[in-house]
Parts: C-alpha cells; sequence; structure tokens
C-alpha cells in the first residue's frame, strides 16, 4: 500500500526527500549564493513509475520560487521536467540548451 509522504528539504545534506514505501527519493543540489544548482535526481527501482520523481522536483522548485533562487537544472531529470512544466522556465539562471 502506497503511503504519501511529504517532500523534506534535508538543508544539511543539501537535498530534497521523499520516503516512500520503505525506498527514499533524493533530489540533491549545490547551493551557491541565489543560485541552487540540481546535480542528481535518484529513484529506487521500486519507486519507479508512481510520480514521485515529479512529485520530488515539483516541491524542489516551488522551494526555489519561494526562496528567491535562480535554477540550475545539471540533472537530466530536473532540466527534462522544465521542460514538460513551462511554469518553472521563469526559475532558470540562464535558458535551456536542446537536446543533442
Amino acid at each position: 500500500m502506497a503511503s504519501h509522504s511529504e517532500v523534506i528539504h534535508n538543508e544539511a545534506e543539501q537535498r530534497f526527500e521523499l520516503a516512500q514505501d520503505g525506498g527514499t527519493a533524493v533530489a540533491a543540489y549545490r547551493l551557491e549564493g541565489d543560485t541552487i544548482s540540481f546535480t542528481h535526481t535518484v529513484v529506487p527501482e521500486e519507486m519507479e513509475g508512481q510520480g514521485i520523481g515529479s512529485r520530488l522536483v515539483r516541491a524542489a522548485l516551488d522551494e526555489s520560487r519561494r526562496r528567491g533562487l535562480k535554477v540550475v537544472p545539471l540533472c537530466y531529470f530536473v532540466k527534462g521536467y522544465i521542460e514538460r512544466h513551462p511554469e518553472y522556465q521563469d526559475l532558470l539562471a540562464a535558458p535551456l540548451s536542446p537536446r543533442a
């Protein structure tokens, strides 16, 4: 049975976390001044296909907006999420480059 946990901002570890069904999905970042660079996103295999990664990244981007941070999506998952959700493109520190 799926539980609906909240996304936790673990500032000490510089990551957003979503624990569910015995696993923890993570969106890691580096904070540099008023810029947040998302370095990687990990969703455990047993949690894939449930929208966990999207919930995690949406919460991380919403928190970035609330804090007035500019986003650098170094992680392909975060970059892809922003490409699919134009309402977050104003957060970008620079326009997304086209995929090769």
